[in-house]
Order: structure tokens, then C-alpha cells, then sequence
């Protein structure tokens, strides 16, 4: 594989061009992309060029450039994501029509929660949760609700290391997070009160895979003030078991989990 004069494979090159835009920078020219990704402008041109004749990328009549509709096709195809999403969905929206706040589905990948759904709602509060936005394991409930769930060598790593205290609320301590975790793993679910965002809490429950391991968080966004946040808790977990049979799973129910569905 070619490498540039600087040692970088074309590969990298071309994950710095697409990485580059998000959603505050959907389109730019292509001076703008070579600033964003530091690439030298002459690489810059030669790259987009090619990735446009494979329409992997597209021109607006102005000369910016975007995502190509083709690079979302590719993406989809095969991707173990997107039957998730599509087993998810029905249930997300039964959660969303009776929560009425953002609905959203979360999975560990690279030390982060990648939401890969969201519906979100007009009575939606501060919620800084995006499909394909991605937010720190230790200070979301989908990402504790992940980690309490994850392998103990993972759980061991993650919190050798320093986090951030975003808000007053946040967990940071080792020891007090791994009480934590292993309180959601009894109760089956993570309510986590302005640990991000100060005005919103975050309510999460794990969703089942068919190898009983679990898979990914489902969540709501609420105001933190809300006197009947617990109230969310049965309809998610009735959701989070919607979801997970869908995708196969057929475990047995524990904890606080099990009884809500019981009763």
C-alpha cells in the first residue's frame, strides 16, 4: 500500500478526508478539507478527485464537497449495525411515544458510547446525543450501563486511566464507579442525573445479543428534574427485552429486570 512522503498509508489519508466532516461541517470547499485534515493541498486535490470519480464523495453546484450518497450504501451493506438499528426501531418508537423525550440506541466502540440511533422529540430538553456522535463511557448511562456489562479486564483497563469530570454529578473515582456498576448490574438499569449536561438525566438498559453478552444500551433523556423518572425504567426494560428477542436472545431475565416484566 502507497505511503506518503511522511510515512501515512492512503488509507489514513482518506479516513482523515472523511472524517472531517460532521455535522457542523456537512459540506466544504476543498481548501477547507486540507485545513481540516492537515493534508498538504496538492494530496488534498489529488485525493478528492479520486474519491469523486468513485462518487464516494459529491460536488454542489458551488464547487463544496459532501458525502457521497454512494459511501452510506457501502457502509450499509453487510453492516452488523444495521440490523440492530432495524430491530430497535419499532420498539424505540413505543418508548418514545409514551416517554415523549429522546430515545436512544448506544454501543461500546473505541472506548466511547456510538449512538447509532436516535428519535428525538419535541419536548426534548438539552440533549447533546447524535446518531453517529459519540460521548465519554463514564459520563452517560448508556456508556455505564455498556461498561457495567463489559468483560472485568476491559472494566480493569477503563478505569486505570483518568477521566473527566464534566458536572458536579459525575463519576470519576474507581472505586466509587465500580460500586456503581456493579449496582446497575443488580438492578438492571443506570439512571444518571446531570452527568453530562447539568438540566437532563439519562435512564439506560442493556439490550440483549443472541450470544446472551450484551450488545448495546437503549436510553431516554429527561429533565433532570422530573419527579417520575423511575416511572421511564418498566417501559425501557420492556423495550431492551423487545429488542433483544428480536435479535435472538433467548436468557432468562435477572434482578430488577426480571420483575419488571413480571408484575
Amino acid at each position: 500500500m502507497a505511503n506518503s512522503p511522511s510515512g501515512e498509508s492512503i488509507i489514513g489519508r482518506f479516513v482523515k478526508i472523511v472524517s472531517a466532516f460532521d455535522d457542523r461541517h456537512t459540506s466544504m470547499s476543498v481548501a477547507e478539507l486540507g485545513r481540516r485534515t492537515g493534508l498538504p493541498v496538492t494530496t488534498t486535490y489529488r485525493l478528492v478527485n479520486d474519491l469523486l470519480l468513485e462518487r464516494l464523495l459529491e460536488r454542489e453546484p458551488g464547487g463544496d464537497i459532501h458525502i457521497g450518497t454512494r459511501m452510506w450504501e457501502l457502509v450499509s451493506r453487510g453492516s452488523k449495525m444495521l440490523g440492530l438499528r432495524e430491530a430497535a426501531l419499532p420498539f424505540m418508537e413505543d418508548v418514545q411515544a409514551v416517554v415523549q423525550h429522546s430515545t436512544t440506541l448506544g454501543i461500546l466502540d473505541s472506548d466511547e458510547v456510538l449512538y447509532i440511533e436516535r428519535l428525538g422529540s419535541d419536548k426534548t430538553i438539552v440533549d447533546i446525543t447524535k446518531i453517529a456522535g459519540r460521548l465519554p463511557v463514564h459520563a452517560t448511562s448508556s456508556g455505564l450501563v455498556l461498561l457495567a456489562h463489559s468483560p472485568a479486564a476491559y472494566q480493569d483497563s477503563f478505569l486505570a486511566r483518568p477521566l473527566t469530570k464534566f458536572t458536579e454529578t459525575t463519576l470519576t473515582d474507581p472505586a466509587v464507579l465500580r460500586r456503581h456498576l456493579a449496582e446497575i448490574r443488580q438492578r438492571g438499569f443506570a439512571a444518571m442525573p446531570g452527568v453530562i449536561v447539568p438540566e437532563s438525566s439519562g435512564i439506560a438498559v442493556p439490550v440483549f445479543g443472541p450470544d446472551n453478552t450484551v450488545c448495546a444500551a437503549l436510553s431516554v433523556v429527561v429533565p433532570r428534574n422530573e419527579e417520575n423518572a423511575a416511572a421511564r425504567v418498566p417501559v425501557l426494560m420492556a423495550a431492551a427485552r423487545g429488542i433483544s428477542r428480536a435479535l435472538g436472545w433467548r436468557g432468562e431475565l435477572k434482578g430488577t429486570l426480571r420483575q419488571s416484566h413480571s408484575k
